[in-house]
């Protein structure tokens, strides 16, 4: 952040401690950023230290990085003129988020990379009716104040909150959520190939079991997203129909493939049961 070519009185920085075990004001100094201050979010969680974020940001536009990203020097300065060239988009962020491994990927694993959060495009991509293929991952992804309103306001009374990274555990889809925001208010989404992200990505991160469990997170989220915004729930097939795919899977698939099908079924049993429990849960409230 401190490479920034945007002159820093131009932009602030939040630093948001989100529960760390030795507070981060002890650790680093800030005093390079005449805009700069650390924050405070108790409750554990991804979202929650983006909505902290939110809360204390005093500007029109707001940007998020991550811990394990390095952003290019101009990405400010560039995210700021994509926003103000294109005013009708909501959110927008990184179409060139590149990996710096601390291990190189098992040639196994290549095929999985895509679940860390890796892009490429070509050419600038956005829609106004969502689609996944112009959302912008959370890695350096922006926002206007609009939409991150509209997203603590339906914080406030969402009876299926998508928690995304939350300690141990490897759910995620907040980042998408804040497009189906925009998408909500009449804003589009965009992602652009001159917002280029670095992403760190320490050796734990290309294991086997890593990538599989990120995988049934993934999986999860995108079935409760699904079944948020499109009304759209898990598919639940026969006894039948579960044993002929299962016997189906055990003969033909291999390794890496038949993991991933577990992985599969294993999300949509629980995004299934979440939302199952949600719906006991809203109609013994009604019965009250």
């Amino acid at each position: 952040m401190r490479r920034q070519t945007l002159a820093k009185q131009h932009w602030e920085l939040l630093l948001v401690d989100n529960a760390s075990r030795q507070p981060l004001a002890q650790l680093w100094d800030l005093s390079w950023h005449p805009l700069a201050r650390h924050v405070l979010e108790p409750e554990l969680g991804l979202s929650s230290a983006r909505r902290r974020g939110m809360r204390e940001a005093s500007a029109e536009v707001l940007v998020f990085v991550d811990d394990d990203n390095v952003l290019a020097p101009d990405y400010l300065a560039e995210g700021l003129r994509v926003g103000r060239e294109w005013p009708r988009l909501g959110t927008w962020g990184s179409g060139a988020i590149a990996p710096e491994f601390e291990l190189a990927p098992a040639e196994r694993l290549k095929s999985l990379l895509y679940l860390l959060a890796l892009r490429e495009v070509p050419e600038a991509r956005w829609t106004n009716v969502f689609q996944i293929e112009a959302c912008p991952w959370g890695a350096g992804i922006f926002l206007r104040r609009g939409v991150a309103d509209a997203y603590r306001d339906l914080s406030r009374d969402d009876k299926l909150p998508i928690s995304d990274r939350r300690g141990a555990s490897l759910m995620s889809g907040g980042d998408v959520e804040l497009s189906y925001v925009a998408c909500g208010t009449g804003l589009g989404i965009g992602i652009f190939p001159q917002l280029k992200v670095t992403h760190l990505i320490p050796g734990e991160r290309v294991s086997d079991a890593y990538l599989l469990r990120l995988h049934e997170g993934i999986g999860i989220s995108t079935r409760l997203l699904s079944y948020k915004w499109k009304n759209i729930r898990p598919g639940r097939r026969s006894m039948v129909g579960r044993n002929l795919s299962m016997i189906k899977n055990l003969l033909l698939a291999r390794n890496i493939e038949r993991k991933l099908y577990f992985s599969n079924a294993r999300a949509d049993r629980a995004a299934r049961g979440m939302i199952e429990e949600l719906a006991r849960m809203d109609g013994a409230g009604h019965g009250d």
